[in-house]
């Protein structure tokens, strides 16, 4: 009898190198302040946080208060439960005791997920359509249903919309009483490694609106994720005789809102993110971690102390380890579209500028005529609310409907079938109806 394989070794948090290297910065940074300079007066009266404020981060200043927190340790009383003068040899020892704890904490919590038994075993359906590495997914529902095109980002697998039986948004729009269809971007082949936003839409998104309207007879809806939402408007701009009812979930369009730190990140990394473009063809997966983990440094360290002190078996724990293997499982980038959107949509702006065309059309949303749905979380740290809120405002037919949840838990947390998909697919049976609340 032939063994069953072992399934792949789990590479992730990715890049594990980068978020080591952060937690390994921590640890030296909270002794900075501290270590002798040219001044023999440095350990008399230093302020650690004081000295470092000034070229922190904030989430980085965040978590060396929090390290000094947990040590016993503040700026205001350096020794614990002693307003007497620093002891620089007993602050060093509290101090580094504590970061190193975290570190090894964090390791743990690394290896607990590594090891973890979950195993995705929920199916996507088989392709039902394909163009190049693209194919559409037919998640069924009744054969004469109004039929909805789902559309995610590209950046991600597409089964964020299919996570798990009970957080599926595929699946809850099939039982709704609509037939439902996921785009599935796939992984960018020869070809699509040279495709630009126009490309992917007029290549493979608008025929995949013109196939379901051929098996249908319908008009489809058309709801698209994050960066999918953005694509999103184009066919809406486009060929408003294939897009019946648009709804946006974090579809980012001012991308200049609350970016500011990342910008300059981007702006600085440039001529080292062209060279590996050029090199590679793609956004390579662990260059796209990368850049999200610039938003929070210190998250994936937090999440990962978190998940070393749950039970392996609770139902916490698989679920964390269910997102986590779909947050590192993801899919290279386009290097054309990368270069797109990284230089002139959240460099120029180039959208809400009114300079992002599909041959020589703008894309202008003040064109869109059908009813609009745009949901926005409002503890989205990846698309700011603002960047979503502009993109209503600039639709005549658009309302925005809030929901207090984060970019990834508007469609895979435990509430987003009650907040998110209820009344999305409500409005999707009706778009002529008002969003249920």
């Amino acid at each position: 009898m032939t063994p069953n394989p072992l399934p792949p070794p789990r590479l992730g948090p990715r890049p594990l190198p980068l978020h080591m290297a952060v937690e390994g910065w921590i640890l030296q940074m909270s002794l900075a302040g501290l270590l002798p300079s040219s001044s023999a007066s440095s350990l008399s009266k230093p302020n650690p946080l004081a000295l470092l404020a000034a070229n922190l981060p904030a989430s980085l200043r965040a978590a060396l208060q929090d390290l000094m927190a947990e040590a016993g340790l503040s700026p205001a009383s350096p020794e614990p439960g002693s307003a007497a003068p620093l002891n620089p040899a007993s602050y060093i020892d509290a101090i580094s005791r504590e970061a190193t704890q975290r570190m090894e904490t964090f390791a743990r919590g690394v290896r607990a997920y590594q090891a973890h038994p979950y195993r995705r075993d929920l199916a996507l359906p088989p392709a039902a359509w394909r163009m190049g590495a693209a194919s559409l997914r037919d998640y069924g529902g009744p054969k004469n249903a109004p039929p909805v095109l789902f559309v995610p980002s590209l950046i991600n697998r597409a089964y964020i919309l299919d996570l798990a039986q009970d957080r599926s948004l595929l699946r809850a729009a099939a039982k709704s009483g609509l037939r439902a269809y996921l785009l599935d971007w796939g992984d960018p082949g020869d070809a699509e490694r040279r495709f630009t936003s126009g490309d992917y839409i007029e290549g493979v998104l608008i025929p995949a609106l013109e196939e379901i309207k051929t098996r249908s007879g319908q008009v489809p809806r058309l709801v698209g994720y994050c960066l999918g939402g953005t694509l999103s408007v184009a066919p809406a701009v486009l060929r408003p005789d294939l897009v019946s009812a648009l709804g946006l979930l974090a579809a980012p369009w001012d991308f200049h809102s609350g970016t500011e730190a990342s910008r300059v990140l981007m702006d600085m990394s440039r001529p080292m993110i062209e060279v590996m473009l050029g090199a590679e063809g793609v956004a390579s997966v662990d260059m796209l971690q990368a850049l999200f983990a610039s938003l929070d440094p210190t998250l994936v360290g937090r999440k990962f102390r978190g998940f070393a002190s749950l039970d392996p078996a609770s139902d916490h724990a698989r679920r964390f380890v269910e997102l986590e293997d779909w947050l590192n499982d993801g899919v290279p980038l386009s290097g054309a579209l990368a270069a797109e959107v990284f230089f002139t949509w959240y460099g120029s702006n180039d959208p809400l500028q009114g300079q992002w065309k599909i041959g020589d059309r703008v894309i202008d949303p003040g064109l869109i005529g059908c009813p609009t749905l745009a949901f926005i979380p409002t503890q989205d740290r990846i698309v700011p609310p603002g960047s979503a809120q502009i993109l209503v405002d600039r639709i005549p037919t658009a309302t925005a409907h809030k929901v207090d949840l984060g970019h990834i838990g508007m469609v895979a947390a435990a509430n987003a079938p009650l907040a998110v998909y209820a009344p999305l697919l409500d409005w999707l049976q009706n778009p002529a109806s008002k969003v249920r609340a």
